[in-house]
């Protein structure tokens, strides 16, 4: 089948085996049937023709050979993809909900990274921006202007995991097998934000895995009292949140600053710990992320 309809479109490539690179200005897709893979220029296809073969086939992502290097190396085991391993380099994922063409992204994301960084995609979904250190810039703020642009500008969401800045050796695939388990972690079980680091995904994943009975006695000192007025227990995490600090937390809550501190004064009350104490403020802020934790899984 493969044969006749890449008789119908100029400049076509069939597959026999997966390839292992093709360039970014083809769409390839699979035949199960056929184990083939066909290879179409993308400005051959109508956009009904494209939804058609969709439905047809498997619409598959391969490497183009600007990132091939770099995909085989964090993905299937491959050499290091440059002969200096002096460099440092930080990988920042992304997950796109939502369909948009991978040039446009790479389109709207060059737009703010240098032109030297690399992009590989896994799927049409999750794909990771490869920064040496000497071309790094951008803040944790930055990039969540990038994703407000970008679901501004092309309708889709897009959620990013900022890696650790690691060199280049051949530990990195395995370190960014860790960071690609933190970022699903963030994505299946933290909503309120779409920019995750290790800092910010390391304590939810702590609260997920702590053992029953410690899990118990938070529940026991803190559940009663967060399920008993839940407008208390926004005010509390808020008010971690915001570093204890108490101007932040009443603009961000809309409310007065002595409403703030009679809410503050009522939890105390209700549970005999102090917020202003690191370690109070910690065991709180602990018990928190598990009831979002349980109430997400509910």
């Amino acid at each position: 089948m493969f044969k006749k309809i890449m008789s119908l479109y100029e400049n076509s490539i069939l597959y026999s085996e997966r390839p292992l690179h093709v360039s970014e200005q083809y769409y390839i897709f699979f035949n199960q049937s056929e184990k083939q893979w066909l290879a179409i220029p993308k400005s051959n296809l109508t956009e009904k023709e494209l939804n058609l073969l969709q439905i047809l086939y498997e619409q598959v992502n391969i490497p183009s050979k600007h990132s091939g290097k770099w995909y085989e190396f964090l993905l299937v085991n491959g050499p290091l993809p440059t002969t200096s391993t002096e460099s440092n380099y930080r990988i920042i994922q992304f997950h796109i909900k939502g369909h948009v063409e991978q040039d446009e992204i790479e389109s709207a994301l060059n737009g703010f990274f240098s032109d030297e960084v690399q992009y590989i995609w896994e799927d049409s979904q999750n794909g990771c921006v490869i920064e040496e250190k000497k071309q790094m810039s951008l803040s944790e703020s930055e990039l969540a202007s990038i994703s407000d642009t970008v679901e501004s500008d092309l309708y889709v969401k897009i959620s990013f995991y900022i890696g650790k800045l690691f060199p280049l050796s051949n530990q990195l695939p395995n370190q960014f097998r860790q960071e690609k388990e933190y970022f699903q972690f963030a994505k299946n079980h933290l909503s309120g934000s779409n920019i995750f680091t290790f800092e910010k995904v390391f304590l939810p994943l702590v609260a997920a895995n702590l053992p029953g009975h410690i899990k118990e006695k938070l529940n026991k000192d803190f559940l009663e009292v967060f399920l008993e007025d839940p407008e208390l227990y926004v005010t509390i995490k808020v008010f971690l949140e915001n570093n204890l600090n108490a101007s932040m937390t009443a603009k961000k809550l809309y409310v007065h600053r002595n409403t703030l501190q009679y809410r503050l004064d009522k939890f105390i009350d209700k549970t005999g710990v102090q917020l202003k104490d690191f370690y109070g403020a910690f065991t709180v802020f602990l018990a928190i992320l598990l009831f979002e934790y349980d109430n997400l899984h509910k």
